[in-house]
């Protein structure tokens, strides 16, 4: 019977309370063979290790060919994504509320969503909180811009992005990432891996394109714009017939600008 490598993933996957990354499967592969060599011949009689000491075969060998015989030296990324790919369409097909997230940090299983309810009955876990459009709008400007300032957050949104930003570094959707090059050094900020697993995408590449926040549309604005400039419906692409809220009242800023009370 020959190796069967998706056999080996399920009992990994299983197992690991940590998504697996391609490489740790690899590195799996790896520790296999070395455990599995043989010791090396000793030099002289008197240099063999005691028989109490020798190394003895796996006893899982003999019962289980397609586990521990004719396993490869090395598998590639490639078989096993088409392995992993298979057992993601047996669970489809099995609904029995298991799914395999193929995330930023690797792969894992998980509970399908509509099982949440149950789950946070057992844990005793309140309903997840959700963000405020606020807080969505200020981690979108993070996701397309990043690195970005807590004052560009604002130049873009027109508004103090304060509030918004300590609720996302408290979920962990952003973190820290350095300071600009900038009079005062202000704080950087960008996204976490927890935003990825959080909208589902490996890489901030994968976001959809966007013309509103791609970061050559906010450096216009920043360089083009006059200070205290506030972008309108209209910077943003948006029909102001249809969307006008009216003027808000304004309030002087220390700066000598004028921003919405």
């Amino acid at each position: 019977m020959p190796f069967n490598l998706k056999k080996v993933l399920k009992a990994l996957l299983y197992s690991s309370s940590q998504p697996l990354a391609t490489k740790d499967i690899q590195a799996a592969f790896e520790r296999f063979h070395r455990q599995s060599a043989p010791p090396p011949a000793p030099e002289a009689a008197a240099a063999a290790p005691p028989p109490a000491e020798v190394a003895e075969a796996p006893a899982e060998a003999p019962d289980a060919p397609d586990l521990y015989e004719g396993v490869p030296p090395f598998v590639t990324a490639s078989q096993i994504r088409e392995a992993m790919d298979e057992i993601t369409a047996e669970l489809a097909a099995a609904d029995d509320g298991l799914v395999l997230v193929d995330g930023a940090s690797g792969y894992r299983l998980a509970t399908e969503p509509r099982f949440a309810r149950w789950i946070r009955i057992l844990r005793e876990e309140p309903p997840p909180v959700k963000l405020s459009q606020s807080s969505v709008e200020t981690l979108a400007v993070v996701a397309y811009r990043q690195p970005v300032t807590r004052a560009e957050i604002e130049s873009v949104r027109g508004v103090s992005a304060d509030a918004g930003l300590a609720k996302l570094l408290e979920r962990e959707l952003i973190a820290v990432v350095g300071r600009a090059e900038l009079p005062g050094r202000p704080i950087q900020y960008g996204t976490t891996p927890r935003f990825l697993e959080f909208i589902g995408v490996k890489s901030v590449d994968e976001l959809p394109a966007s013309d509103v926040l791609s970061s050559r549309q906010i450096d216009d604005w920043l360089k083009g714009g006059s200070p205290g400039h506030t972008p309108n419906d209209a910077d943003m692409g948006l029909d102001e017939n249809e969307l006008a809220l009216g003027s808000p009242a304004e309030a002087p800023r220390a700066d000598g600008a004028t921003a919405p009370s």
